[in-house]
């Protein structure tokens, strides 16, 4: 495992990806635990994209989601299933993207400076493992491409990884 990131920050947010994809796909290993893999993936994303303010994992556990490995400011400790976009993403199983979060109906600001959010909801086995919590302080600054390639990360962690719960 290489413990050094290989990317130029003046590509696009898709070269980014495509660039990234081989690298996170070899950085996560069974070898390793649950907590270390998704630790380094919230460092490579940070690193990768200046737009992300906040990146992290909230692993689902007695109802509710419950803070895992971050990168950024402090960050809400737990969100109920179905609140906020964490919540939200979580309960119905799918990605949701927010250009405004502004303009969500029940958004949690752990960080008032955000603007902008994707997460993109983990499962395993047909049960909701987690989320992935991208925040931006720029308005509209997830789109479709950071969609498609998160949700493919998503992806090759619960290929990769034994994902099961409770891992807290």
């Amino acid at each position: 495992m290489s413990e050094s990131l290989n990317i130029d920050l003046n590509l696009s947010d898709e070269e980014k990806y495509k660039v990234l994809l081989p690298q996170i796909e070899n950085l996560i290993s069974n070898e390793d635990s649950i907590l270390s893999n998704l630790s380094n993936i919230t460092a490579v994303l940070k690193e990768a994209f200046p737009k992300i303010s906040w990146v992290g994992f909230y692993l689902f556990k007695d109802d509710k989601l419950h803070l895992g490995p971050f990168q950024g400011k402090l960050a809400c400790t737990q969100i109920k299933m179905g609140s906020g976009v964490c919540g939200t993403a979580a309960s119905k199983n799918e990605t949701v993207l927010v250009e405004n979060v502004h303009d969500f109906p029940g958004h949690i600001a752990c960080d008032s400076g955000s603007n902008s959010e994707i997460v993109i909801p983990i499962s395993s086995n047909g049960q909701i493992f987690g989320v992935l919590d991208l925040d931006s302080y720029e308005h509209s600054a997830f789109n479709k491409t950071d969609k498609i390639y998160l949700e493919k990360i998503v992806e090759i962690l619960s290929i990769k990884l034994d994902l099961q719960l409770p891992l807290l």
